[in-house]
């Protein structure tokens, strides 16, 4: 059988490869990764959206002497099967030219290394005009023009990576500048959230700092681990072959208890209701948020469910990652451990949203509406034991009673299961109970009901020392102890 040697046309080749689908936002986070990866501890995104637009990603990791530069910028430079270091975010080394050429025609990295500055550059419209792989190298005056050299040259050490010709960013759009601009505030959004737990405390000695420029990046929770609501049930950890994989279970406090800021964090573009679900990492940098591998289905009694996995890149063939680090698919045995995960926390998100808003007091809250569950499903009635029912059925008396049932029974029928669903599932943020009584209308109600007591001294004290646990009373605690207090004054 003969060979025959058949090395791709570079020109058709590095076209075709720009459509591998990345985004602005993911290209760059991939250039991080490689940051991360040269242990850098500050990165600098700048950009330029004038008539020369351009971007540089500027670190100060350990930087490249000028062999092991042009061997970065291969293709192909690293095996994917090759064992690497647990905190190496690379795979197949591709990211840095791939992810850079899909947004740009002309790539150029200058790197330094015990103070001397190496550069190497790919141009499209060269290798096109050679038909061959030239890779161009730059002389010092060529590595002066490069913009924000200066702060390389300044660090001692890192890697500076500028975009320029971003032909694919400006097609169809009517300005570059604003489209450019535009990118960088998804940029920000995205880096803010993947690399939350480098821009975090989690690990200060390993902290990241990322600013664009020059404004700094926030990292991002999507669990809001500083809201004392949030609860972190217990870890799940197993392993798979030989290697440990750790998850981690949140359940989000009700929107209602979110501050500003964190409503925006949890629900991000999607909503609580397309964030919820399993947020996949590798060596710390999250690969793909918001989804439940097909194990569990959306619901809205389950946005609040959030489970952190971390898998070592030694698994990377088992979950079949991309080489845009943007999809991942469980094996098998994974899945069978995360089902059991998701079992074990659907049922706390549920009880979180349907009881969501009603303060924790000593005892039972009594409340006005009941949830009842039978064998033909589930529905809601009027608790008829409430004490402003008693109240009201004292008032009307035995024959009004008899016409009220009825009336309540009614109420009860249609109670708008339906609509309240669309209502939750369509915009669940603009759903509301009424909760801001007053002290002149909570005072009010408490009189009616003490007027239902016939004057029985032990009924009254148990109803005022109850007070606080009784709906609407239980939206204002301290309210309900006051009034309880000054009847108690009276009496």
């Amino acid at each position: 059988m003969k060979q025959i040697d058949l090395p791709p046309f570079a020109p058709t080749l590095v076209e075709s490869m720009r459509a591998i689908g990345y985004s602005l936002e993911t290209a760059i986070a991939d250039i991080i990764d490689n940051s991360i990866a040269a242990k850098a501890r500050n990165i600098a995104i700048c950009f330029s959206p004038e008539q020369d637009s351009y971007v540089t990603i500027i670190d100060d990791g350990e930087g490249l002497a000028g062999k092991d530069l042009t061997r970065a910028m291969q293709h192909g430079s690293r095996n994917p099967n090759d064992s690497r270091s647990s905190s190496d975010l690379g795979r197949f080394g591709l990211g840095l030219k791939t992810a850079s050429l899909s947004q740009c025609r002309q790539l150029t990295v200058v790197s330094c290394r015990d103070g001397s500055l190496s550069a190497r550059r790919w141009d499209l419209d060269v290798i096109i005009r050679t038909g061959r792989w030239t890779l161009l190298s730059l002389d010092a005056s060529e590595i002066s023009r490069v913009p924000h050299i200066e702060q390389l040259r300044a660090a001692g050490q890192g890697t500076l990576v500028e975009w320029r010709s971003m032909d694919r960013l400006g097609a169809g759009e009517t300005s570059l500048a604003e489209a450019l601009g535009e990118g960088m505030l998804r940029v920000r959004s995205h880096l803010a959230l993947v690399f939350h737990r480098f821009l975090s405390d989690e690990l200060p000695a390993e902290r990241l700092a990322i600013s664009i420029n020059g404004n700094p990046i926030k990292p991002a929770d999507p669990y809001l681990e500083k809201n004392k609501g949030t609860q972190k049930l217990p870890e799940d950890i197993f392993e798979i072959e030989g290697t440990t994989v750790h998850v981690q279970p949140f359940i989000l406090p009700h929107y209602s208890r979110m501050s500003e800021r964190e409503k925006e964090l949890a629900a991000g573009e999607d909503g609580l209701l397309g964030r919820q679900g399993f947020y996949v990492y590798r060596g710390r940098r999250l690969i793909i948020g918001g989804t439940w591998f097909r194990l569990a289905p959306r619901e809205e009694l389950t946005k609040l469910a959030r489970v952190r996995v971390d898998i070592p890149n030694t698994l990377d063939h088992l979950w079949t990652l991309d080489i845009k680090k943007s999809v991942v698919n469980p094996p098998a045995e994974v899945r069978a451990n995360l089902q059991r995960t998701v079992e074990r926390i659907i049922g706390s998100s549920k009880r979180v949203f349907r009881f969501r808003g009603r303060p924790t007091q000593p005892g039972k809250t009594v409340h006005i509406w009941q949830r009842i569950e039978d064998r033909e499903g589930i529905y809601y009635r009027i608790n008829r034991d409430h004490p402003l029912l008693s109240a009201l059925s004292s008032l009307v008396g035995v024959d009004g009673d008899d016409a009220l049932q009825p009336i309540l029974r009614e109420i009860e029928h249609t109670f708008p299961v339906e609509a309240l669903y669309v209502d939750m599932g369509s915009d669940a943020q603009r759903v509301r109970q009424r909760t801001d009584y007053t002290l002149e209308e909570l005072s009010a109600l408490a009189s009616e009901m003490l007027k239902a007591c016939d004057e029985d001294d032990l009924v009254r004290a148990t109803l005022l020392s109850n007070l606080p646990t009784i709906e609407p009373f239980s939206f204002n605690p301290d309210a309900a102890r006051e009034i309880a207090a000054r009847v108690r004054d009276v009496y």
